[in-house]
């Protein structure tokens, strides 16, 4: 290059800079000021993603908080469902409830803010930010097979979208399945029955009106069907419902949805009676009682009732009997309710060491004979001395639950079974390890303090031996008593 280009060069640049000094430290300071302003923008940026950092990593370790307080949970849940026998079956219930409601409420706020954290994600972030985060992958159940399907296709549009094509051609599909709930809704039937003249004789002929469940009433089957069921099953009383159906626009009172579940009581009432024959007529029995809180009008409280179950149920011993339970209610513990439940009944009869059954128990002072064959639960011998065991980690009772759980897992091979095979099964394998117990805790007993724990523990299952060993006389009886509640399938309620 000549060196006139260079001239001009420097020639033009000069004429862009002021040619007065004062100007030009002018210049220089609010180019000085404007840098300024740039840093303490990034510095205040910076502070801005220093802080937004320390509040991820805060609501990371609360995650992660939650997330290990969750397993906890769920491991000391678990532990409560295999050791249902270790404590007052109704208070272990209560407690398992405790902790499933807790569990739901820590999962709901660890799914908001994974949601929450989803959503930050994908708002426009500086670049040093964009890290993706890593989550972990969640296995699912499938949706429930028998459960109708209404299939939505979502079809392109017709032309593609990268070059404009029309012609396009099938090569796959994808399938995702969303679970989703149609709420229940009212509805009103009419049942129109025309007049019908005959021509020869002018007699009316009119269709008779269906059978209804309340005669002149307006409830249909199905209404009064969903009413029993969210007071009874779901617990969900008159009133609350009354509210719930208001806000459907339809005017249910209290009073005369109680009139209704009256009258359907006596309706139901031969269903009831059919029910208790049928569990009645069976030649192995269950039964046991549980407390129910009752409201006590007019005292601002609830008193404590008895409900009683009988059950009938014959699929451990391969039995076709459709299983069955009958249910009774009283105010109080009475061994007069276990006659009102089970006097009529004979046969094998399953129950705890309650001491309301002995009658039922007892010979007959004419004949000797008895109407009851009393057969004793495992379930509540062993839960007596896991008690201890919990408490005192008694290494004698540590081993008499060891030998208890042989055989248990006896009855676990054999369960389905035939009696017969049942039958064998026990005698060769079970009564020996019976024996066997029955020498270690009577030894047991004579080691410890007759007035400890242990030695109550002990005494109740020798005191009842003949009782608790007599399922290895009959193939049909079983270790423990089986246990139903309110609302389970194939029940009747008294």
């Amino acid at each position: 290059m000549s060196e006139s280009y260079f001239v001009s060069r420097m020639t033009s640049k000069s004429c862009t800079l002021p040619r007065n000094a004062e100007a030009l430290r002018r210049m220089l300071a609010e180019k000085e000021a404007l840098l300024g302003e740039r840093e303490r923008i990034i510095v205040e940026k910076e502070t801005q993603l220093a802080e937004r950092d320390r509040l991820i990593a805060v609501r990371d370790a609360e995650l992660y908080a939650k997330t290990l307080q969750i397993e906890h949970l769920k491991a000391q849940l678990a532990v409560l469902r295999r050791t249902r026998f270790g404590r007052s079956s109704e208070k272990l219930d209560r407690e398992i409830e405790q902790l499933e409601l807790l569990l739901g409420e820590l999962e709901e706020g660890v799914a908001e803010s994974n949601a929450r954290a989803e959503q930050a994600e994908q708002e426009p972030a500086s670049p040093r930010r964009a890290t993706p985060r890593n989550h972990k992958p969640t296995g699912r159940k499938p949706l429930p097979a028998h459960l109708p399907r209404e299939r939505v296709t979502h079809t392109p549009q017709g032309a593609c979208n990268c070059c404009g094509g029309t012609v396009l051609r099938k090569i796959g599909e994808d399938l995702t399945e969303v679970l989703e709930y149609v709420p229940s809704a009212f509805k009103v039937i009419q049942h129109l029955r025309p007049k019908l003249s005959c021509r020869a004789c002018e007699t009316i002929v009119q269709a008779p009106l269906p059978s209804l469940p309340i005669e002149r009433g307006r409830p249909g089957p199905g209404l009064l069907a969903h009413i029993a069921v969210a007071k009874y099953a779901d617990g969900l009383p008159l009133h609350r419902q009354s509210g719930i159906y208001a806000r459907e626009g339809v005017d249910l009172d209290r009073s005369t949805m109680a009139e209704w579940m009256g009258r359907i009581a006596a309706l139901l009432s031969p269903l009831t009676e059919a029910i208790g024959r049928h569990v009645c007529a069976a030649p192995v029995l269950h039964a046991d009682d549980t407390t129910v809180q009752v409201l006590t009008p007019g005292l601002g409280r609830t008193k404590t009732g008895r409900l009683w179950a009988a059950v009938r149920d014959e699929r451990p011993f391969a039995g076709t009997a459709p299983p069955a339970a009958f249910y009774r209610y009283s105010p109080n513990r009475k061994g007069e309710h276990a006659e009102a439940l089970l006097g009529n009944c004979r046969g094998f009869l399953h129950a705890d060491g309650y001491a309301g059954f002995n009658t039922l128990f007892a010979p007959d002072p004419n004949t000797g004979a008895v109407r009851l064959t009393e057969v004793a639960c495992w379930a509540h011998a062993r839960r007596k001395l896991y008690d201890v065991y919990e408490a005192t980690a008694s290494p004698l009772a540590k081993e008499a639950l060891e030998r208890i759980a042989e055989l248990f897992a006896i009855e676990a091979r054999i369960k389905g079974r035939a009696p017969p095979e049942r039958l064998a099964v026990r005698q060769q394998d079970a009564i020996p390890l019976l024996a066997e117990l029955e020498a270690f805790l009577r030894k047991a007993l004579s080691q410890v303090s007759g007035k400890s724990k242990l030695a109550q523990a002990i005494r109740y299952s020798i005191s009842r031996w003949a009782a608790l060993t007599r399922y290895t006389t009959d193939g049909r009886l079983e270790m423990t008593k089986q246990r139903r509640r309110a609302g389970d399938p194939a029940t009747g309620d008294a």
